[in-house]
C-alpha cells in the first residue's frame, strides 16, 4: 500500500480527522441543567456585561478557525473548498497534537474578495484567532490586511508567515553554523509569491541588507515594469536588490552566500549551486517537490541543505510555527499578530539548537521536538505583551510550562485511547 492509498483508506475509516468532544461529564438531570438550561443563563449574562468573558466562560478561549477558499491548495492549485477542506481539517489535528488549541476548519464557497472577508469579519465572536489558509496570491494580501484592520483577534495567513518563520529560522541556524553575519550576506530568494514575500520581509527586519528576490522572468528591482508586480512586491523592490542586477537565477546566484526557493522543482541546478559562495545555504521549499533534492545539493557543494520534506535533515515546515505562535497569542488574548512576535518566534526557534550542537544536518528542530511549541508559545506571549497587543499579562516561563504540560498529557491520553480508533 503506497501512501495516497493509505491516506484514502484512514480518511474514509474514520470519515475524516475530526471529532467534537465533551469537556464535561452529563451523566443526569443536574450535569443537564449545568451545562444547558437553565445553568446556562448565567455565563450568558455575565458576557452580556463584558465580551471579553468569553474568552473565559466559552470554548472560544483556546478556539482557532482554519479558513480558506480552495483557490491555492498545497501543490495542487485553485481545486475548490471541498476539496480543500482535508488540508484543513488536517492542520486542526496539528493544532491540537502540537499546542493544546482547539480548531475549526472552514472552507468559503466564495472566491469574491469582499464576500470572504465580511464571513470571516460576522465569525469573530465565536474564535480567539483565525488562521487564513491556501488563498491565491495577491487576493492574499488585501484580505489579511482588511480583516487585521476589521477585527480584534489575531489574523496569520500561514502559508505567507508560517513559512517565513519557518524558513528564517531555518537560516540564521545555518549562518550561525557557517559563521557568517545575516547582514553580511548575499542572499537570493526565487519565489515573490505569498511566501517569498513574506520571507523576504522577515529576512529584512532581521537585518539582512543584501537580497535579492527572482521570479519565472528573473531578478527583481525597483523601477521594473510595473504590469508584472503587485504593491507588496514594489514596497519590497524598495529595500532589496541594492544594486539593481538584472539577469537568471544562473547569473544572479553567483556568488551568492544563500539561495531560498519557494518557487518549482528542480530549478536548483547542481551548476547554480556550484556557482555560490564558500559555505553556501540552500533552502529548497517547494511542495511537494522541492527545487533540489537534499543529497543533490550536497553533491553540488552546498554546506548546508534544507528542504520542506520530512525525509531529508533541516526539514523547513511550517508545524515547527503556528501551533506554537497562537499558543501564546491565545493564552494573552492578544488582538493581532504583529511583526514583533514573528521575530519573536523566529528567534525562539532559531536559538533552541546550542552552537556546540549544530551539525550541518541539523540546524533547525525537528517537527516532533516537544520543546518546540512551548518555546516559541513563550517568545510569542512575551513580544505580546511588551508591543502592546496583549489583553491580559502572564509569566512566559509559565506558558512555555502550561504548553509543554498540556501537550505532553494530549500525547498520553492520545496513546491510552489509540486502539479506540485503530481496532486495535
Amino acid at each position: 500500500m503506497n501512501l495516497n492509498e493509505e491516506a484514502l483508506m484512514v480518511h474514509k475509516e474514520h470519515n475524516g480527522k475530526l471529532a467534537t468532544i465533551p469537556k464535561t461529564k452529563l451523566t443526569d438531570a443536574h450535569d443537564l441543567s449545568v451545562l444547558y438550561t437553565p445553568g446556562v443563563a448565567e455565563p450568558c449574562r455575565k458576557i452580556h456585561e463584558n465580551k471579553d468573558l468569553s474568552f473565559e466562560y466559552t470554548c472560544r478561549g483556546n478556539m482557532v478557525a482554519v479558513i480558506s477558499d480552495g483557490t491555492r491548495v498545497l501543490g495542487l492549485g485553485n481545486i475548490g473548498p471541498e476539496a480543500g477542506l482535508p488540508v484543513m481539517e488536517g492542520k486542526a489535528v496539528l493544532y491540537k497534537v502540537f499546542a493544546d488549541v482547539d480548531a475549526v476548519p472552514i472552507c468559503l464557497d466564495t472566491t469574491d474578495k469582499d464576500k470572504f472577508i465580511e464571513t470571516v469579519r460576522y465569525l469573530q465572536p465565536n474564535f480567539a484567532g483565525i488562521n487564513l489558509e491556501d488563498i491565491e496570491s495577491p487576493k492574499c494580501y488585501d484580505i489579511e490586511d482588511e480583516l487585521k484592520e476589521k477585527m480584534d483577534i489575531p489574523v496569520f495567513h500561514d502559508d505567507q508567515h508560517g513559512t517565513a518563520i519557518a524558513c528564517a529560522a531555518a537560516l540564521l541556524g545555518a549562518l550561525r553554523l557557517v559563521k557568517k553575519d545575516i547582514k553580511d550576506v548575499k542572499i537570493v530568494l526565487n519565489g515573490a509569491g505569498a511566501a517569498g514575500t513574506a520571507i523576504a520581509r522577515l529576512i529584512l527586519d532581521l537585518g539582512a541588507t543584501n537580497l535579492t528576490m527572482m521570479n519565472s522572468k528573473g531578478a527583481m528591482y525597483e523601477g521594473m515594469d510595473m504590469s508584472r508586480i503587485n504593491r507588496v512586491q514594489a514596497k519590497l523592490l524598495k529595500r532589496t536588490n541594492p544594486d539593481k542586477i538584472k539577469g537568471s537565477l544562473a547569473e544572479v546566484a553567483k556568488g551568492a552566500d544563500v539561495l531560498l526557493g519557494v518557487s518549482k522543482p528542480g530549478t536548483f541546478t547542481p551548476e547554480i549551486i556550484k556557482s555560490m559562495n564558500k559555505d553556501a545555504i540552500v533552502l529548497a521549499m517547494a511542495n511537494p517537490e522541492p527545487e533540489t533534492k537534499y543529497d543533490a545539493a550536497k553533491a553540488a557543494g552546498a554546506r548546508v541543505v534544507g528542504t520542506g520534506r520530512s525525509d531529508a535533515p533541516n526539514q523547513v515546515n511550517n508545524v515547527l510555527v503556528f501551533p506554537g505562535v497562537f499558543r501564546g497569542a491565545i493564552d494573552v488574548r492578544a488582538r493581532k499578530i504583529n511583526e514583533e512576535m514573528k521575530v519573536a518566534a523566529t528567534r525562539a526557534i532559531a536559538n533552541m539548537i546550542p552552537d556546540d550542537e549544530l551539525r550541518e544536518d541539523y540546524v533547525i528542530p525537528g517537527a516532533f521536538d516537544i520543546n518546540v511549541a512551548p518555546t516559541v508559545a513563550a517568545a510569542v506571549a512575551k513580544a505580546a505583551m511588551d508591543s502592546g497587543v496583549a489583553r491580559v499579562k502572564v509569566d512566559p516561563e509559565e506558558v512555555r510550562k502550561d504548553t509543554l504540560e498540556r501537550t505532553k498529557k494530549l500525547h498520553l491520553i492520545m496513546g491510552k485511547v489509540k486502539s479506540l480508533f485503530t481496532n486495535e
